[in-house]
């Protein structure tokens, strides 16, 4: 069994969309996300003129992702509020990792499609999302536009009864049964400049995002406070991944 503190199996695939600007299979044990960034000469048309870019991005969870088979969103004919809530915090998130100035007027879209999912699909795709990214930009030869590094994790606490199996106490990556049981459910997105040399893993985490929610009880300020440092901590081993994989 994992530590309290210890990650699921880290695997960052790059070059896996061979016609993508920049791609990135994450596996995050039993979590599999495919991530693709695609770089257009163009941006939104109410940004037209305004000399910056635009990030956006897309998410979606194939129909054999979960143990059931779950309907394409767009056989729906709409797509559901979770999918629109996780794509618009993959876009700002990814947002803070890009000088969009810089950039020019380009937009680069990120899709990020689960292929199996075990808790913390939207984590994985802000993580595999950050590497296509940079591997797009890189292949431009716009890598100064790359301002931070950008990382997500999940965290919470687990202190039901149940699965002898499962963790117990505050745990950081959470699969989905422990996701499922958690009194308190957290995701944090950190970021930090890029410094690809050998000062990287020095640089200071800042906080981009950080979603408590007390699912089976309140929690208190310390109890946030000792959760974000948790989570702080997996970013910076996501972080490592991720920059061995742009290595």
């Amino acid at each position: 069994m994992r530590s309290s503190n210890e990650m699921r199996h880290l695997g960052l695939e790059t070059g896996v969309q061979l016609h993508a600007d920049g791609s990135c299979l994450i596996r995050l044990g039993d979590t599999h996300v495919l991530c693709s960034a695609s770089l257009e000469e163009k941006v939104p048309a109410w940004m037209k003129g305004q000399g910056r870019g635009w990030i956006t991005s897309e998410y979606g969870m194939l129909p054999r992702s979960t143990h059931t088979r779950t309907d394409r969103e767009a056989a729906r004919g709409k797509q559901q509020g979770r999918t629109v809530e996780i794509q618009r915090l993959i876009g700002r998130s990814l947002r803070q990792a890009v000088d969009l100035e810089a950039l020019g007027e380009r937009q680069l879209t990120l899709d990020c499609d689960v292929i199996n999912a075990d808790g913390g699909t939207r984590c994985a795709a802000i993580t595999g999302a950050w590497v296509a990214l940079a591997l797009a930009l890189r292949g431009r030869g716009l890598t100064a536009a790359l301002a931070r590094q950008v990382a997500a994790v999940s965290v919470g606490v687990l202190e039901r009864d149940g699965d002898p199996q499962l963790r117990r106490g505050r745990i950081l990556d959470l699969e989905y049964q422990e996701d499922h049981q958690a009194a308190v459910d957290c995701n944090l997105v950190a970021a930090r400049p890029c410094a690809f040399g050998a000062g990287a893993a020095q640089a200071s985490l800042e906080l981009v995002e950080f979603q408590a929610t007390g699912e089976g009880r309140s929690y208190s300020r310390d109890e946030a406070m000792a959760l974000m440092d948790l989570g702080l901590e997996g970013c910076g081993l996501l972080m490592a991944a991720q920059l061995a994989a742009l290595a």
